[in-house]
């Protein structure tokens, strides 16, 4: 069953995490992950979204995205984040 991290982001710092892209993109690709939403307009249709970026990624199950998330590649790219960024990541199932 696919599975989907989804991530809500404020960039604060527009070059680190650029630095940061450069580096999550081949650890996604890596763990056989593929982009569906990658920034891009976004309306709100109901509620308040704090969020002006939203990033989803499909990979085939939790298990490889989880796998993903916890690999020294994807980590290497989250300390370049960190500070960069408000930034919230869930993994859910797909249907």
């Amino acid at each position: 069953m696919p599975a989907y991290v989804i991530a809500a982001v404020s960039v604060t710092d527009p070059d680190a995490y650029a630095q940061y892209a450069k580096l999550a993109a081949p650890a996604i690709q890596q763990h056989g992950g593929r982009y569906v939403v990658r920034g891009g307009k976004l309306d709100v249709l109901e509620g308040a979204w704090p969020h002006p970026r939203v990033v989803v990624v499909e990979f085939e199950s939790m298990d490889r995205a989880r796998t993903f998330y916890r690999s020294v590649e994807y980590q290497a790219a989250r300390a370049k984040r960190l500070g960069a960024a408000d930034f919230h990541m869930i993994v859910v199932e797909g249907a």
